[in-house]
């Protein structure tokens, strides 16, 4: 089973950007980065130095229980890097190491309601992932960081 990263909304980095506002109509904050925040936009921990935004996103479409608003990182400027959405952001395929040593895959219908979870390790990661995927009735992958359970990114079945 083969899976694409998708992106973070882009209409969700241009108001945070350019309007300065998230996706509660909060005014964001801007800080500078100490080192080693998960960038949710280039998928890789901040370095010391960058201007950064923090602002409260949803990954979610639907209403319903599941749907949740929670902080994330990105870069205050747009930068082109090359991400690779077909790869997880592991130490073994990123020297940032933005998912960590382990991490949260939960996975979701098409109504966003959560039908599995399990907490992982890099070694392990790939595998369970494609089990999840798999499953006829999962939609989507969210990775969550495993200390604080904010969202890292979504991942999808990549059918093309």
């Amino acid at each position: 089973m083969t899976y694409k990263i998708k992106p973070i909304r882009e209409e969700f980095l241009a108001k945070v950007r350019d309007e300065g506002l998230d996706d509660l109509n909060q005014k964001v904050v801007r800080l500078t980065a100490s080192g080693g925040e998960p960038c949710r936009d280039v998928l890789r921990r901040a370095r010391v130095g960058e201007e950064l935004i923090l602002a409260s996103y949803c990954p979610f479409t639907h209403n319903g229980p599941y749907k949740e608003y929670g902080p994330v990182f990105v870069l205050a400027n747009k930068k082109s890097e090359n991400i690779d959405y077909h790869q997880l952001p592991i130490t073994s395929m990123d020297k940032q190491n933005y998912l960590a040593s382990s991490f949260i895959l939960r996975a979701y219908n098409a109504m966003e309601q959560i039908i599995d979870a399990k907490v992982v390790t890099e070694e392990e990661s790939k595998e369970v992932l494609t089990q999840l995927l798999e499953n006829e009735k999962t939609d989507f992958v969210l990775a969550r960081f495993t200390a604080y359970g904010c969202y890292a990114l979504r991942l999808e079945k990549d059918v093309s």
